[in-house]
Formats: structure tokens, C-alpha cells, sequence
């Protein structure tokens, strides 16, 4: 039997998705072939300190504090990428091991912006997802929406707000109409997200968009279906999942009702009554989407569909949920790529394009 590849799965982050994190990453630890895969599991406390954590630990924390396990430390150009923090009576258990593939399931910022997959390549680990500039653009909603644009691909119209700036409301709403969303520009999970009806509840949403963003988009509500469909491979190895579809009984889909509530939504997967030039549309728009914004790895695409057949992106998810609960693995599952076996093609993505990379020249000569 071939020795075990080491995979280290890391968890937690300073984001306000850090539960989520934890959730997606019990999920994901659960469902990998451990006759395949060594797992060792590094979470990030709120702190921003990285820890080794034992199996038992990271199974039932809600959070990670910052002094559970082990405290770490990373090296750059070194074949130990990861190590014990010298000195601390953590590193009287030997050396961490080296990583052949490490699965980043840190949401929101820091996590999924581009920062950890430039981290990680810096590092000279192979990683799941997209590398630095696809996560980068795909977590931005205001670049992503400027890129989808010059693409040809429709984007619900918007306007983009600074908190260093004047706000001119009235403006905003005699050009988009209402209702409206408002966004933070780099938050995941639905997290600062309100709906405005009014200029009283559209100084509200604003403002409270940016206690988590500094950017904050507004946006024309749209009266589509709200669909969601997967991709997942590297350039050139791309396939698109069928379609899945949220059904709100009340209000929109926000972070409460992703996670806390169990009665504001139903996901359909598959889709009910979808005819067959609408799916095929929603899936063709989900792969231009993917390859304008330069992704790879995997990325669920959230998209409208509009009653004349139109399909706008709503935004991408270059480090969509592994909970229970998330659509990403539910329509894999649905066309018929079982939990674990996604994991494990993700996992051998990311060594596929490390190795890629890494046939790239790096001198002149």
C-alpha cells in the first residue's frame, strides 16, 4: 500500500465565519479516506494564532481561543513549512510533519481573499481552491461585478459606496429603485447583508454594512429565482454540477437563514421544473463566470434566473460551505460525486496545479 499523503486542514480564522469554518472543516475531516490521507488539523483562533490541534479538541470546540494544542510557527523556504513555536512546551513532541496538500477552509477575510492562498504559496504548500488572484477578485463583489461586466456576463446593477465618503441616497435610489441589498464588498455567508425598502432602512443597511467593510455595495433587487450551481477542476478540466434552488418562505437568504433558522428557507437540489435551455444556460454562465474571474479548484456560482430566461451572477463562492447543510456538496452529490470522493478530488486539484506551477521556468536562463 502507498504511504499516506499528509493533509493538513485548517480551520477557524478572524473572520465573523469562524463557526462556520469549524463546521464546514468537521465535515470535511469526517468524510476523507483515512486510509488514504493522514490528517492533521490546524486551527486559527480569533487571535489570528495558529494551533495544532488534537482530534479530540477541534471534534467539539465551538471556538478556537488561541491555547488549545500547539503553537506553530511558519518558514518560508523551508521543507518544515510548518513547525512547533521553539521554546514553548509545545515542541517537546517532536517535529510537525511535512505537508504534501493542505485543505484552507478558513471563510471570510484572511481566509478566502487571496491573503492565506498567498501565504500558502509563499510557503511552498499545495492548496485547495483558487490561487491568490482568482480568490482575491471572486471575494471582492465590486471587482467581481467590474470583471463579469467586461465579460458580457449580466450583473444586477449596483453602485459602490466608500465610508470615507458622502453618501448621496436619494441619488442611489433614483438610479437603482427599490427595493435594494446592501453588501459588504468582502464578506461571505450573507454577513452584513440587509434589504432596503425606504431611504430610512437604506442609511440603516449601509450603515451597518460597514462595520464589516470599508466598501459596501448597493445593489437593485432582482426578481429571479435564485439558483445555485458548482464548478470544479483546474484550466481546462472544468465540469459544471446540475442546479439547486433557494426557496424563501419569508425575507431573503441571509446569515440566519444559512445557519440559525430552520423554517425561512428550502433548498431544492435538484432544481424543480427547470426546463432544460434554462439549465443549460445557467450552467454555460456558471463556466464563463469561473474562467473570466480565473478560478480553478472548485466554486459554487450563485446566479438569478429571470423569467425571460436571463441568467445574472449574483456572485461567486471560491471557498463555498462544507456544513451539513451547504449546497456546494449537495449538488455534486446530486450528479453523482459522493462527499468523500469530492474531497478527494479536490485535494488532487490542488496537487495537479502545484506541480503545474512548479514546472514554470524561474529563471532567464
Amino acid at each position: 500500500m502507498p504511504a499516506k499523503q499528509t493533509i493538513v486542514l485548517l480551520t477557524g480564522g478572524t473572520s465573523p465565519e469562524h463557526e462556520v469554518s469549524l463546521d464546514s472543516a468537521r465535515n470535511i475531516y469526517k468524510a476523507i479516506n483515512k486510509r488514504k490521507y493522514r490528517v492533521e488539523i490546524i486551527g486559527i483562533a480569533r487571535t489570528g494564532a495558529w494551533r495544532h490541534l488534537p482530534v479530540g479538541i477541534f471534534q467539539k470546540a465551538k471556538s478556537i481561543g488561541g491555547k488549545e494544542g500547539r503553537a506553530l510557527v511558519l518558514c518560508p523556504g523551508s521543507r518544515q513549512a510548518i513547525s512547533y513555536k521553539s521554546g514553548s512546551r509545545a515542541a517537546t513532541g517532536g517535529k510537525f510533519p511535512e505537508v504534501d496538500v493542505v485543505f484552507n477552509i478558513v471563510h471570510g477575510p484572511f481566509g478566502e481573499d487571496g491573503t492565506m492562498q498567498g501565504l500558502l504559496a509563499v510557503l511552498g504548500l499545495p492548496f485547495v481552491g483558487s490561487d491568490t488572484l482568482g480568490s482575491s477578485v471572486g471575494m471582492d463583489k465590486d471587482f467581481t461585478k467590474r470583471i463579469l461586466q467586461h465579460a458580457g456576463i449580466l450583473v444586477a446593477p449596483w453602485v459602490t459606496v466608500f465610508k470615507h465618503e458622502k453618501i448621496k441616497y436619494r441619488a442611489i435610489a433614483q438610479k437603482l429603485g427599490y427595493p435594494l441589498f446592501v453588501k459588504p464588498a468582502n464578506m461571505g455567508s450573507s454577513v452584513g447583508v440587509s434589504k432596503a425598502n425606504n431611504e430610512k432602512e437604506l442609511k440603516t443597511a449601509i450603515a451597518q454594512a460597514f462595520k464589516f467593510d470599508t466598501k459596501v455595495l448597493v445593489e437593485k433587487g432582482l426578481s429571479g429565482r435564485e439558483m445555485e450551481t458548482a464548478v470544479l477542476g483546474n484550466r481546462g478540466s472544468e465540469k459544471v454540477s446540475g442546479a439547486g434552488e433557494v426557496i424563501m418562505d419569508s425575507g431573503f437568504y441571509d446569515y440566519e437563514s444559512k445557519y440559525l433558522s430552520v423554517n425561512t428557507a428550502t433548498v431544492k437540489v435538484p432544481a424543480e421544473g427547470l426546463s432544460k435551455k434554462d439549465l443549460k444556460n445557467i450552467r454555460q454562465t456558471a463556466l464563463k463566470a469561473y474562467r473570466a474571474l480565473g478560478l480553478e479548484g472548485m466554486s459554487r456560482m450563485d446566479v438569478f434566473l429571470e423569467k425571460d430566461g436571463s441568467v445574472y451572477v449574483n456572485e461567486p463562492n471560491t471557498l463555498p460551505g462544507f456544513t451539513n447543510i451547504s449546497m456546494f456538496p449537495k449538488l455534486w452529490e446530486a450528479a453523482g460525486l459522493q462527499y468523500p470522493d469530492l474531497i478527494d478530488r479536490l485535494l488532487q486539484l490542488a496537487i495537479e496545479r502545484h506541480r503545474r506551477d512548479n514546472e514554470l521556468q524561474r529563471t532567464r536562463l
